[in-house]
Formats: structure tokens, C-alpha cells, sequence
């Protein structure tokens, strides 16, 4: 099985959304623009959002398990995917590659 790189490449934001909707939420999301994680197959990495590796692990474990050209080859490297988490009011967009390396 394959490690996967995990990088946060976009953070959306929809505060009228959140206004109009949402209950106050002090903290909601802690994950930085262009911050790394690695997942060891199906292990969400350590300080990784719950809500986020619910809607990434899939792909995830896809990936480590050797896993190309996913949705019909929409992405250049094949053994990538652009995934969003669920949030509708915050979501991130994160960039997932398989690595050369085995998970230990």
C-alpha cells in the first residue's frame, strides 16, 4: 500500500451562507493553505479534520492501493484527485497523490 500526500490547495468561504443558516461556531476548521499531510493507506493523519477525511478517505484509500485515473483520467497525474470536503459553508479543496513509497 502506498502513502498519499494530502495538500490543502483552496479554502472557500461563504459567510452569507453561514448568517443565514448556520448555528456560531467558534472554531470550525483548522487546516492552513498549502499545509501537508500524509495518510498511511487508510490512517487518517494525525490533526486531520474528521469531517474532511470522511469525504477524502475514499479516494484515499483508492490511491494507496494502486488506484489510476479516476472518474475517467479527468486529472493530469493519473494517480491524483483535486477533492473537496462537505462542508458547505467553508469547504477545502485538497490535493491528493499517491507517493513511490510504501506505508510502513
Amino acid at each position: 500500500m502506498k502513502k498519499v500526500r494530502i495538500t490543502v490547495m483552496r479554502m472557500a468561504s461563504y459567510p452569507e451562507l453561514s448568517r443565514e443558516y448556520e448555528k456560531p461556531i467558534q472554531h470550525a476548521c483548522s487546516m492552513h493553505l498549502g499545509q501537508v499531510f500524509t495518510a498511511k493507506g487508510w490512517q487518517k493523519p494525525a490533526g486531520f479534520c474528521d469531517s474532511a477525511w470522511d469525504s477524502l478517505s475514499p479516494f484515499v484509500m483508492a490511491l494507496a492501493h494502486g488506484a489510476e485515473d479516476l472518474y475517467d483520467g479527468w486529472m493530469q497525474n493519473p494517480r491524483s484527485a483535486m477533492i473537496s470536503c462537505n462542508d458547505g459553508f467553508r469547504p477545502v479543496s485538497f490535493l491528493l497523490e499517491a507517493l513511490d513509497e510504501d506505508a510502513d
